[in-house]
């Protein structure tokens, strides 16, 4: 062989050694599977002693390879927030997505000042985001980048086409779905767009559906780095699960616990199993040893929701839950197993928060962020070794007030060691702002405000929060200008919008629980549920509205295919009516309608019902701070007279 042909094959023979090298390194670089449940409260698994009704053996699983996270809190107490803050690791004062609004047809992409409030109100809300702008440098984006198979299965909500998962840097999006939960039901037919279920199995649980798919696309990738973007259907409502597992709960309920929903124990346990079937085909394909995992929730438990005649959930000791700024509504479960870095079975007290995993996740892996990419998270990975961090406090930012059990006026809070305080924008006095202080060591159920004790910390911490604001550019709520003293109602502070009236007791003529009483009797039938509704000159007023705002109606004398006209006064927008013929544990079928403009208008929807309607809920538009109404009418073939609620 002639020297120069000796050179070429040796040249040759070491570049194949290089690049097997190179395939190694990248064979070895760790996949990651980030679960993220939603609605899960902190109370809601095994994992922190909390219950022993609802059972999450997986999970469990998990935690006995990586490292159980105590004191972990998402971004916000409501699912898009945070859900835009694990991708951008951003909080979501600064991108402006502080609402579940993100499958509303506007697109508004900035957030602005809010322009009025009812004058019972001393805030004015800021108009939130509606899509997560494609600008926002994503994890998926910069795993990618890295040479990472992407794949984004199950709940999204940060914008429809084009701010699809198929637009933030995921090759895949399964079942493409820009919703705020499962289209009509858990449990199969669905009525996801160009989405069915299998065949084979009629009653096909979603999680069942996904947890397989997504397995599939796990095999399908295994030879090269993947990042599988989880995030799960459950445990948000609508509240339904597969028949036998509800059977199997409902034999195991012990009354005096507060856990004692068996459909929601049902869905957990299907929840649960999606996640074992991840484990499985990671340890069948021998991936588990080169795969992080994390599993966490978008935000607290629910406890507003009806299902079984019972909330869904408690999340005691912590006080509130889904919706408000107290513990239950923001500290949630996370495990995190990342093998070579966590102890297996490990605890931390450390505080860590949505926001932090995408820079935690580029340090470990060995990535830059990108050339002037900012995080309003930390890095966490002296944590996961179980070496002390000392960071910097944490802050949630919700601006809004969802009347929920234990809901607060627009509000910000921030944890530094055990101290945490929430200020109230414009709560106090004169348009000052009112502070709540708890030391969560000795007080985890936040009953003992120690702001007037401790004026000096107050005011400490309460410079951290002006200066997070203002490094954020947060569009934060105005003094409401039109507040009347004469209708602000300080007692309904955290309570259901209008209580019911105690028949065994007769109250006062002029007392509050006379005239909610009298207000609720003048509402014809009609229940708001996660607003607030009175009548106000003639009209029907229903106010504090979000997604999962509506008035409720017992429409079961309406049978087969029912038209609903309602003329109101509301901005431009979409929603649904709902018709749920087996009652609230029964699974709803939707027509949506639309609105046109800010003008009285009457909108006509057809509900296609096939038997009785049961329940109706005609769900407002939530872009609206408040709609008004002037009548409701239900028409059916079954029913001579039209069923007419004139306010």
């Amino acid at each position: 062989m002639k020297p120069l042909s000796l050179f070429v094959a040796a040249s040759f023979v070491a570049r194949l050694n290089l690049l097997s090298m190179v395939g190694v390194a990248i064979a070895k670089q760790p996949n990651l599977v980030f679960i993220l449940a939603d609605d899960l409260g902190w109370s809601d698994t095994t994992l922190y002693g909390n219950t022993t009704y609802y059972q999450t053996p997986n999970i469990e699983r998990l935690a006995k390879r990586g490292m159980v996270f105590n004191r972990a809190y998402s971004a916000s107490p409501l699912c898009s927030p945070t859900r835009s803050a694990v991708l951008t690791g951003l909080s979501p004062a600064r991108t402006g997505i502080t609402t579940p609004n993100c499958h509303l047809p506007q697109v508004v992409l900035q957030a602005t000042v809010g322009k009025s409030a009812t004058a019972g109100l001393k805030s004015i809300q800021p108009e939130p985001v509606t899509r997560l702008k494609t600008e926002y440098r994503t994890l998926a984006e910069s795993l990618k980048d890295a040479g990472y198979a992407t794949g984004h299965f199950g709940k999204w909500h940060l914008g429809a086409e084009p701010y699809s998962p198929l637009q933030q840097g995921f090759d895949i999006d399964m079942p493409h779905h820009p919703g705020p939960g499962p289209a009509g039901s858990y449990v199969a037919p669905w009525r996801f767009k160009d989405f069915d279920h299998d065949p084979d199995v009629p009653d096909q649980h979603i999680e069942d559906r996904m947890a397989s798919e997504a397995s599939a696309w796990i095999e399908k990738n295994q030879a090269r780095p993947f990042y599988l973007n989880y995030w799960m259907f459950s445990v948000h409502a609508p509240f339904d699960a597969k028949k036998v597992l509800i059977e199997k709960h409902r034999g195991r309920v012990d009354s005096n616990d507060l856990q004692r929903c068996p459909t929601y124990a049902a869905m957990i346990e299907s929840m649960d199993d999606a996640i074992g079937t991840l484990i499985d085909t990671l340890e069948r394909l021998q991936l588990m040893d080169n795969t992080i995992i994390v599993f966490t929730s978008d935000n607290g438990g629910n406890m507003y929701s009806e299902v079984d005649g019972e909330v869904p959930t408690s999340n005691r000791p912590l006080r509130g839950g889904k919706a408000s700024m107290f513990e239950g509504g923001t500290r949630v479960p996370c495990v995190i197993s990342w093998p070579g870095i966590t102890a297996a079975g490990s605890r931390s007290e450390t505080i860590v928060q949505s926001e932090d995993f995408y820079p935690t996740l580029l340090e470990g892996l060995g990535l830059k962020r990108a050339e002037n990419q900012k995080f309003d998270g930390i890095s966490i990975l002296s944590a996961l070794k179980g070496e002390p961090l000392d960071r910097a406090p944490v802050f949630q930012f919700f601006p809004h007030n969802p009347p929920v059990p234990e809901w607060l006026p627009p509000s910000v809070s921030v944890h530094r060691g055990d101290w945490k305080l929430i200020r109230i924008f414009h709560g106090g006095e004169a348009g000052a702002h009112r502070y709540l202080l708890f030391n969560l060591k000795d007080d985890i159920s936040e009953t003992n405000n120690l702001a007037a004790k401790k004026p000096n910390l107050v005011k400490e911490l309460d410079a951290l929060i002006e200066k997070f604001l203002n490094d954020t550019q947060a569009i934060v709520p105005t003094s409401n200008p039109n507040f009347d003293p004469k209708q602000y109602r300080p007692e309904l502070e955290g309570k259901r919008p209008i209580a019911k009236a105690n028949t065994n007791k007769k109250a006062p003529a002029n007392s509050s629980a006379n005239k909610l009483a009298e207000n609720d009797a003048r509402l014809l039938g009609w229940k708001p549920r996660v607003c607030s509704a009175e009548i106000k000159g003639g009209n029907l007023m229903v106010n504090n509205l979000n997604e999962q705002s509506f008035l409720g109606f017992a429409a079961a004398k309406h049978t087969g295919p029912t038209k609903v006209k309602i003329r109101m006064k509301a901005a431009a927008g979409s929603a649904r009516v709902d018709w749920l013929p087996g009652g609230t544990q029964s699974k709803p079928f939707s027509a949506p309608y639309t609105l046109a403009n800010n003008e009285w208008q009457e909108v006509s929807i057809d509900l296609p019902a096939e038997g009785p309607l049961g329940i109706v809920r005609v769900y407002l538009p939530s872009n609206n701070p408040s709609v008004e109404i002037d009548w409701i009418e239900i028409q059916s073939p079954a029913v001579p007279r039209t069923t007419r609620s004139d306010f």
